[in-house]
């Protein structure tokens, strides 16, 4: 249910309005995003903290381990807590994330059935001081969150594992958004180079444009086999305002922030990135240059709800999701 993505000439991806590493980093990320910033997003922590300052709804903090000493009390820190995640707060990629789904007989059970022990636990929270995982191996901090609960309408786009929405915002407006969906390759995380599935979204409506996994085009999702085309994020304008609103708090021009749909909660700020990766051109099969041109085009001062509106307006696509995807999708 697959065909492989045609990226062939630089002509090609001019004409699609692709963008570059060396553009992100020079033309957006160099011009937009102030160095002295980049610790509110490169820090989970600090993000969360910065988020509930804002009125930004984040996953509950259970605590924070900051020594090895501290990893002895992990048992008390942890105790009547049945599912929760423990991240390195200076992560990237995904690396270092352990999440336990529930705790069975003093066994913490992960998401694809695999029992961990409480020393396990602690060896992965001591790795994570230690800088294991962190950007530049840097002494780091564990972050230990409550498990999100996510919205079981979306149950059978993921596998053993929460989806996640990446949305870029650009100078406060949304341009270009995706679902990660978690598969058996990528080990319950929502990660494209671990063998998530990206799935591009239409900015007005929040619905499925394509699918992609591993550079091919799918129509389904490659292990509930639930096809992709009827994918459709609830509460999206919140969620887009959200996305909006992370511009005023952290003051970045150019941001990725990645949400959940919590069953209760609605949509959530699971983390930020001053760097986001350009797979999110390949899951929408569109470059992000038209967009970005446009925004720049556009006088400051706008409200986030003008500027979701604007985004709605003005990037609206169709779905490509078609029965007959695997043999007629155009590739980029």
């Amino acid at each position: 249910m697959s065909a492989m993505l045609n990226w062939t000439t630089p002509e090609k991806l001019r004409l699609k309005g692709i963008v570059g590493m060396n553009r992100r980093n020079i033309r957006y990320i160099g011009r937009y995003n102030a160095r002295r910033l980049y610790p509110l997003v490169d820090d989970k922590l600090k993000t969360k903290l910065l988020a509930q300052k804002y009125g930004i709804t984040t996953p509950a903090l259970i605590g924070t381990v900051t020594t090895q000493f501290g990893v002895k009390h992990l048992d008390e820190m942890l105790r009547g807590h049945n599912g929760f995640v423990i991240k390195p707060a200076k992560g990237s990629g995904g690396k270092g994330i352990l999440v336990i789904d529930h705790v069975d007989g003093g066994a913490f059970v992960k998401p694809s059935g695999a029992r961990l022990t409480l020393e396990d636990i602690e060896r992965h929270t001591s790795n994570i001081l230690s800088g294991l995982y962190s950007l530049g191996g840097s002494p780091d901090v564990a972050v230990v969150e409550a498990l999100i609960n996510f919205d079981e309408r979306l149950s059978e786009y993921t596998y053993e594992g929460v989806p996640d929405i990446r949305v870029i915002v650009f100078l406060g407006y949304p341009v270009m958004a995706m679902m990660r969906l978690s598969t058996a390759a990528s080990d319950g995380k929502a990660n494209l180079h671990q063998g998530a599935v990206g799935v591009g979204l239409d900015i007005a409506t929040g619905t499925a444009i394509r699918g992609v996994q591993f550079d091919r085009i799918r129509v389904d999702h490659p292990d509930t086999g639930h096809e992709l085309a009827s994918l459709h994020i609830p509460d999206w304008r919140t969620l887009l305002l959200l996305a909006a609103g992370c511009y005023e708090m952290t003051g970045l021009g150019y941001l990725g922030t990645d949400m959940v749909l919590d069953r209760d909660q609605g949509p959530m700020l699971l983390e930020l990135n001053a760097r986001p990766g350009l797979a999110i051109q390949m899951a929408n099969g569109e470059g992000l240059r038209r967009r970005l041109d446009l925004i720049e085009r556009q006088a400051p001062g706008a409200s986030p709800e003008a500027r979701v509106a604007f985004a709605q307006r003005h990037f609206a696509r169709r779905s490509e999701l078609e029965p007959t995807a695997e043999t007629t999708a155009e590739a980029v």
